[in-house]
């Protein structure tokens, strides 16, 4: 099943996707409302044959982030894209121990099709193609493509202090174009989801991989989420940027050149993932904000 949350003549709605359009829920009745009953108690809360009322065509509508989660990390489980972002052909050893993740701002987030400013200040802006897992209350929910934007610049700075990234990841994520449902989906032997996964820009393909690449499969990584704390229904994991070009910084590590360049203004990035979909977001010009004002330094006397 796919559960989209859009805008319709000016009202937000939550439904389910068919091939013919959207169906909306009963009014007030959201997509996290849904994953937070799981979708066996979800359909009977409902009380309604969601799929039997009129549909919505898609051409009609906005469609918005499938949910507004609690919470968003970003692990990063694809070995081959580490090996690019960090010095090509090497991987630190603390890799492999256990899955690394940050949190980034589940209060920015764009839908499907809408337009992504440059981030201010930035003059190295990126994609990262990636798949989020969301959590319900007994496992995993459903799936969506997650494209974790990147200002490249700022990102390096801040991590140079030993925390980060922060406003180089802050300014916006896209998730859609919907969620599907976990039951969607047959994982193979080990746990893995063998999904293609393909990313271009200006309709030239950039990167291809596949998500069963991942060092680890969603459920690990849930797992290493919840130790010592608690995850909720609703929060979101993505799996990190799949290798093989799935993000321009990755491969200009190992081109060792801005090749293909920086995103700028009119370029149009578009994300397809098998049993997904696939989002289209346009990049447009940010705000033209002073620069940031830089530290006093102290003469250390107490």
């Amino acid at each position: 099943m796919r559960l989209a949350t859009y805008e319709h003549r000016g009202a937000v709605r939550a439904g389910v996707v068919s091939d013919d359009g959207v169906r909306a829920f009963p009014a007030g009745v959201t997509v996290l409302d849904l994953v937070r009953s799981g979708l066996p108690v979800g359909a009977r809360v409902l009380g309604v044959d969601v799929l039997g009322g009129p549909a919505v065509p898609l051409s009609e509508v906005r469609l918005l982030p499938p949910l507004e989660p609690p919470s968003v990390r970003d692990f990063v489980a694809f070995e081959e894209h580490v090996e690019g972002m960090v010095a090509p052909g090497s991987v630190p050893p603390e890799w492999y121990e256990a899955p690394t993740f940050y949190f980034t701002n589940p209060c920015a987030l764009a839908g499907a099709h809408d337009d992504v400013p440059i981030p201010p200040g930035s003059r190295l802006f990126d994609f990262e193609l990636e798949v989020a897992a969301v959590l319900g209350p007994d496992g995993i929910f459903g799936y969506t493509i997650f494209n974790d934007w990147s200002a490249r610049d700022l990102q390096r700075r801040e991590m140079k202090v030993g925390l980060g990234p922060a406003k180089g990841k802050d300014s916006v994520t896209t998730l859609g174009p919907w969620l599907v449902t976990a039951d969607e989906f047959t994982p193979d032997a080990d746990g893995f989801l063998d999904l293609d996964m393909r990313v271009s820009v200006n309709g030239v393909e950039v990167g291809h991989d596949r998500l069963a690449n991942m060092g680890w499969p969603f459920e690990e990584l849930v797992a290493y989420a919840a130790r010592g704390t608690r995850v909720r229904p609703g929060d979101v994991l993505g799996s990190g940027t799949c290798g093989n070009g799935g993000c321009l910084a990755e491969l200009w590590g190992r081109r060792g050149t801005q090749d293909p360049p920086p995103l700028k203004p009119g370029d149009v990035v578009e994300m397809t993932v098998e049993g997904i979909g696939t989002i289209r977001n346009t990049v447009v010009a940010g705000n033209d904000l002073p620069p940031v004002r830089a530290a006093r330094t102290r003469d250390r006397s107490r």
